[in-house]
């Protein structure tokens, strides 16, 4: 059966969609011998040789199981595959016995909690999608204790140092420590830092960031740097739109918190 090219590359667990989409248009991936640039090329994994930057990517479509893992990423880490600059990567924390897993949105370096991974592009794509509307919950610890007003600004929408403006936010105070004060924030989609760049933009930084829900998926008891098989059931979960789902399959289960970080 013939299918885009961009999701078999996907499927096979070397970059997400949209970055399989950059693979092609930039002449890396050749069908039959002959470079593919067209974004709606189709090929039959069964029938087509598929390469990759020169690598066969037939036989890990043949015998590729869907993984998907939770991640409580600690502070100091890159959300990322690679990097130039050699700093530490999310994917070190997982074992090689996993295979080639890539994260699915992003946490910044210095932003802790959980963090998707997975070799499915598909639910990478879902989980991402503005339309989907997956909300990411967030604890922050602010400096100073910020005025009502303001933070009323940042829940309706305030404008970053870049021109754009964010949308609506959820934002509830739960706590306060002598002159800091605790926010539970929820997105549905962020911007870079966004969380980050709201507080400065009413003059109290974020001294401490970590993300506790992706969409209905919580776990208080996994320990930063360490790392659990999604159920079966939460993956189908995180992929129910409006109460309509779109299963994944192929997911493995495992007992909660039976991998630790390389630390």
């Amino acid at each position: 059966m013939e299918e885009r090219l961009q999701k078999l590359i996907a499927a096979a667990g070397i970059a997400s969609r949209r970055h399989a989409e950059e693979l092609i248009t930039s002449g890396l991936v050749t069908v039959n011998g002959l470079v593919v640039t067209e974004l709606g090329s189709r090929a039959d994994a069964k029938r087509d040789h598929i390469k990759v930057r020169g690598k066969l990517i037939n036989p890990v479509l043949a015998k590729r199981e869907k993984v998907y893992v939770l991640l409580n990423k600690p502070k100091g880490y890159l959300t990322s595959v690679s990097d130039p600059e050699g700093r530490p990567l999310v994917t070190e924390l997982l074992p090689p016995t996993l295979g080639r897993l890539h994260p699915v949105g992003r946490l910044d370096f210095n932003t802790e909690g959980l963090l998707l991974l997975t070799n499915d592009g598909d639910f990478t794509n879902f989980i991402t999608a503005a339309r989907n509307r997956v909300e990411k919950v967030y604890e922050a610890k602010v400096k100073g204790l910020p005025p009502e007003g303001a933070i009323e600004r940042i829940r309706r929408g305030v404008l970053l140092d870049d021109g754009t403006k964010t949308a609506p936010a959820k934002i509830t105070k739960t706590d306060q420590t002598g002159s800091n004060a605790w926010f539970e924030v929820v997105l549905h989609q962020g911007r870079n830092q966004q969380i980050r760049r709201m507080f400065d933009v009413i003059g109290h930084s974020v001294v401490k960031l970590r993300r506790a829900r992706i969409g209905s998926i919580r776990d208080d008891d996994l320990k930063p740097g360490y790392w659990r098989l999604l159920r079966p059931v939460e993956v189908s979960r995180l992929m129910k739109v409006e109460g309509k789902s779109k299963p994944a399959r192929g997911s493995r289960e495992r007992p909660a918190g039976h991998g630790s970080a390389r630390r």
